[in-house]
């Protein structure tokens, strides 16, 4: 791997060097480096462009890197991965996808991650997006995530959008059952032109399952963000959903929050809000000596650590 590869990899997915335990390396639709263990199996598929990620029953403690990288102009990758995570696991997946592009072409990752979730299992699951090359070729990522989530099962999704990518549209759909908890989490910066799109549809299927879409974003300049969300109580159920921005510059966030009670004991709840950034905020850190501008980029910043 050249320079540009270890940067992609350490943006992405915080790799410095070859990880331990299982781990899957893409660059330019092609597997770079695959690992696999003998709690973890990765197999490529043979009718299409993926891999099958298979953990054992009872496989606690172990994570698996599955980061993507694209270093040429006019590339458009299609990825289809299928998790399968055994009964009583806990474990941590980091994936995400780095594009570099230099060139006039737009260089393009689509990546199908499909989760099915063992009963009593808790899943970690980090997906970062980045985009860095001075070309006016675009950098696009239109990731598509699908959870099938079995009984006293959680999983903990975050979400980032780290910076560079121009334009991105992003599903996430799941179906939870019984005593299920699914917490989702997305940081999105978007500037000069860029447009990001986040599309979330959850069934609480289950009695006592559970939901929290939690979504922070930053516009800046004449960029464009919209951010829907599609949550449906079939069961005695409890979701929060909550869509905070804040808009700078010339930029527009839209908010869609949509919660659909079909049984009278789902309790569901939206909360939207967009807005600049608070002027008491900035005095407060220019008196201590930051400039406005060095004083929206602290406040920026933590905001999406958050």
């Amino acid at each position: 791997m050249d320079k540009i590869d270890r940067e992609l990899l350490e943006k992405v997915a915080q790799l410095h060097k070859v990880p331990a335990g299982a781990f899957n390396i893409r660059k330019n639709g092609q597997a770079q480096m695959r690992q696999s263990t003998k709690e973890i199996e990765i197999v490529p598929k043979s009718s299409k462009s993926g891999i099958d990620i298979i953990i054992k029953k009872g496989v606690k403690n172990k994570s698996v890197h599955i980061p993507v990288i694209i270093t040429l102009g006019g590339f458009k990758d299609l990825v289809y991965n299928d998790f399968y995570i055994g009964d009583d696991c806990d474990i941590t997946i980091i994936a995400g996808c780095g594009i570099h592009n230099k060139t006039c072409q737009d260089s393009q990752h689509d990546g199908i991650h499909t989760f099915h979730v063992g009963k009593n299992s808790k899943v970690r699951y980090v997906e970062k997006h980045y985009g860095q090359g001075d070309g006016s070729g675009e950098k696009i990522l239109n990731p598509i995530t699908r959870v099938y989530m079995k009984e006293n099962s959680q999983m903990d999704f975050e979400s980032l959008q780290i910076g560079g990518v121009s334009s991105t549209i992003r599903k996430t759909y799941a179906k939870l059952k019984e005593n299920c908890v699914l917490n989702i989490k997305e940081n999105i910066l978007t500037t000069e032109t860029q447009y990001a799109k986040t599309y979330f549809k959850v069934k609480l299927m289950g009695k006592n399952s559970k939901c929290e879409v939690v979504s922070h974003s930053v516009a800046k300049d004449d960029s464009v963000q919209e951010f829907v969300s599609d949550v449906i109580g079939e069961s005695e159920c409890f979701a929060h959903v909550e869509c905070d921005g804040i808009l700078l510059d010339r930029a527009r966030i839209v908010s869609t929050p949509k919660i659909d009670a079909i049984n009278k004991n789902a309790s569901l709840v939206h909360e939207a809000a967009i807005g600049k950034i608070a002027g008491e905020q900035l005095i407060k850190l220019m008196s201590l000596g930051l400039d406005q501008d060095q004083a929206e980029q602290v406040i920026i910043k933590g905001f999406l650590e958050n």
